[in-house]
């Protein structure tokens, strides 16, 4: 029931019946992991997978996957909000409450300081468990020998431990695997376009228009309860500066709020925010993501060229039985509205209405994506696909379900083939 009260509401959501009435905020509220949004850690609550249509059997499995748990991406999130406390603490500008962050957060923030963008050890925890968990659901895919995998990741340490995590534990499900793991630049295209060198970058043209014109600083400003939020903890909050270094500040105890989770059982923060200032900071990143990952979609085709090539050549009779990437959370976010799932490539008119189409809590640590391929026993080239989005079965409106959320591979293939032509890649300037 769970699983089809999920499709459903994706499905209008797909469809844009209803966007509006689907109240997202309250998802947000109740559920303090999506607050988090991609800060938070992976959620292993994914429903049980629809069989496969009679006659089919999955023989290839072509993936991504965001690195597992870690500290903050960038040291400023610390360091920032060390520097500002100690200037409010003297300057004798922090409430009791402020005090008490100040002590806290002293005692707390070097060892995440000094680690800054590290695996931390759930996110080794959780790569495995998705190994496992793919391993007990397509058996069939592994087993045999002369079998092999690629996994390429980016060239950051978190990607690297967490493909080896994830490798071990297909390795310990199935020894026979041959499994080869691959660190380079020149996988940066593929693995993580943003953070490749500019001269391997191939940049496609095509760019969604931003929703009613309104930039994220303004957004940002007129969604979040700034004053209300630092008097809490400071007295003057001038001593901070202006108002956009004060909503900085703001907007690091966010960041750090969302996370520490990751690495620490610590609650010191939670108190900080009021579930209703919750959602709007939340709601500010999620917009902030929006227009700085998902309007980067069509720079992930090389991504989706990647994993079509090879599910082509495992169609062929390739001895490759999967192929996986890990990278960063921007490509997935672009990835995911690429492909439309859900029907996120909807970008609506209204910022405030962006929330309704795009959610930055479906790329958690360690969140995947997953395109399945099945063969017909009886027709050997008649081949199926589903994709798994963080283990669930995604919905994919631009495609007409051969059964439940089976797809034909040859409607995906002349889907793909359009959408490439139509975001060519862009000459160097």
């Amino acid at each position: 029931m769970k699983r089809i009260t999920l499709a459903i509401v994706l499905l209008a959501l797909a469809l844009g019946v209803g966007a509006q009435t689907w109240n997202v905020t309250d998802v947000v509220r109740e559920d303090r992991q999506k607050a988090s949004g991609c800060e938070g850690p992976y959620r292993f609550d994914a429903p049980a997978l629809t069989p496969a249509p009679k006659g089919y059997k999955p023989f290839y499995i072509g993936g991504y996957a965001r690195h597992g748990s870690r500290y903050a991406w960038n040291d400023q999130t610390y360091s920032r909000i060390r520097e500002r406390l100690q200037v409010a603490h003297d300057a004798g500008a922090l409430t009791t409450r402020g005090e008490q962050l100040y002590k806290d957060f002293m005692d707390f923030y070097l060892e995440p300081y000094y680690n800054t963008g590290d695996l931390v050890d759930l996110g080794w925890e959780q790569h495995t468990r998705i190994g496992h968990i793919m391993a007990r659901e397509f058996p069939t895919v592994f087993k045999g020998k002369g079998k092999k995998i690629t996994t390429r990741c980016s060239v950051v340490g978190r990607s690297i431990v967490s493909m080896g995590a994830f490798c071990l534990a297909l390795q310990k499900d199935f020894p026979t695997l041959d499994i080869v793991e691959n660190v380079r630049q020149t996988n940066m295209p593929v693995t993580a376009n943003g953070g490749a060198r500019r001269e391997l970058r191939k940049p496609r043209a095509g760019r969604p228009h931003t929703p009613g014109g309104e930039e994220y600083w303004a957004f940002a400003k007129r969604k979040t309860d700034r004053e209300a939020i630092l008097d809490r903890l400071i007295t003057d909050a001038s001593v901070l500066g202006d108002e956009d270094n004060q909503l900085e500040f703001v907007f690091d105890l966010h960041d750090l709020w969302g996370g520490y989770h990751n690495y620490t059982d610590s609650n010191f923060l939670e108190d900080l925010f009021t579930p209703q200032q919750a959602v709007d900071l939340w709601e500010v990143a999620n917009y902030s993501d929006f227009l700085g990952h998902s309007f980067n979609r069509y720079n992930q085709i090389e991504l989706l060229q990647d994993i079509e090539r090879l599910a082509d050549e495992a169609i062929a009779g390739s001895d490759h039985c999967a192929d996986f990437r890990f990278g960063h959370d921007y490509v997935l976010n672009a990835f995911f509205p690429l492909l439309n799932i859900g029907g996120s490539a909807h970008v609506p008119d209204k910022a405030d209405d962006v929330k309704f189409w795009f959610q930055n809590y479906n790329t958690p640590m360690a969140s995947n994506i997953q395109f399945v391929l099945y063969r017909s026993k009886k027709t050997p080239d008649d081949i199926l696909f589903k994709v798994l989005h963080n283990g669930a079965e995604a919905i994919m409106p631009q495609f007409t379900p051969f059964s439940g959320p089976y797809y034909r591979w040859s409607d995906f293939k002349q889907w793909a083939a359009q959408l490439y032509s139509a975001h060519p890649v862009e000459e160097r300037k």
